[in-house]
């Protein structure tokens, strides 16, 4: 039993020397991962301001005249007529907005409005044969329309196809300043009595507009836009009334009503400048 002891003893001493030299091997842990990449900045969060221009065509472009017509004690006689005036023209003006990019999202939502000048117009004349008895009347209409502004304010649904890339639909309130008139010229026959009139419109409509459209940030705070827009202003409505001579000691009195539908498209082109564009992510080390 006495000769066992020494190796019992070099073996502890041993196994103690190996423990001391694996505590001091070095460690192999893997490293820590690496931290998530910073959200996407949400450049599109922010308001401005910014310039379109472009051209605007009429959708329904008929000016309806209807008119009736007395001689005296011999009868009535309704005449009706339309007048082609297509409505188109330059249209230019600005905008200004807010939009909200949801965060770590690529939809976007806004709210626009806008106001523009423009040169459409249209002009068209028509003429309408009735008779009263023996008689004959041929009514001349000369008509003529202008858009002389037109505004909207609407909301903008967006989707991010790039960071710095946007495509939207739009839709909301359109409103626009607009005027017609008509001239209209009355003959009878076979006796050769005439007469003639004018009545006019002017004022503001309100309706709505939808359209579609794409942004490209280009560059820091500026963006670029393309859109196309369809607006329905509603209807106008005027008068032209006159008084022709009759036959046989009477008086024709001739009353004219006149109709058209300001509506049509736009397509133009846009430059927003954005004020507080968020600023690109800290990459951190």
């Amino acid at each position: 039993m006495k000769n066992h002891l020494p190796s019992i003893s070099v073996l502890a001493l041993l196994m103690a020397s190996g423990s001391a030299f694996a505590a001091d091997l070095p460690s192999h842990k893997a490293p820590p991962p690496p931290p998530p990449p910073p959200p996407a900045p949400a450049l599109w969060t922010g308001c401005y301001v910014g310039l379109n221009a472009g051209w605007t065509w009429g959708d329904h472009n008929q000016i309806s005249n209807q008119s009736i017509d007395s001689e005296g004690a011999t009868g009535l006689t309704t005449t009706y007529a339309a007048s082609h005036a297509p409505l188109d023209g330059f249209i230019g003006g600005g905008q200004a907005g807010c939009n909200y990019q949801f965060p770590g999202s690529s939809f976007v939502l806004g709210l626009e409005t806008d106001i523009q000048g423009t040169t459409a117009s249209g002009h068209g004349a028509a003429a309408g044969l009735g008779a009263v008895g023996p008689n004959a009347l041929l009514t001349v209409f000369d008509n003529h329309r202008t858009l002389d502004y037109l505004g909207t304010v609407r909301g903008r649904v967006g989707f991010l196809i790039t960071p710095t890339l946007e495509v939207y639909g739009t839709g909301g309130l359109a409103y626009g300043g607009v005027t017609a008139n008509t001239s209209a010229f009355s003959f009878w026959s076979p006796f050769g009595q005439f007469g003639g009139g004018a009545g006019n419109f002017s004022g503001t409509l309100a309706g709505w507009t939808a359209g579609a459209g794409v942004e490209w940030m280009f560059m820091p705070n500026w963006s670029a836009k393309a859109e196309y827009l369809h607006y329905d202003l509603g209807h106008a409505n005027w008068t032209t009334s006159w008084l022709v001579p009759g036959n046989f000691g009477g008086v024709g009195a001739n009353f004219a009503v006149s109709r058209t539908t300001f509506d049509g498209n736009i397509v133009r082109l846009g430059v927003n400048y954005h004020f507080n564009v968020a600023p690109p992510p800290m990459i951190q080390y």
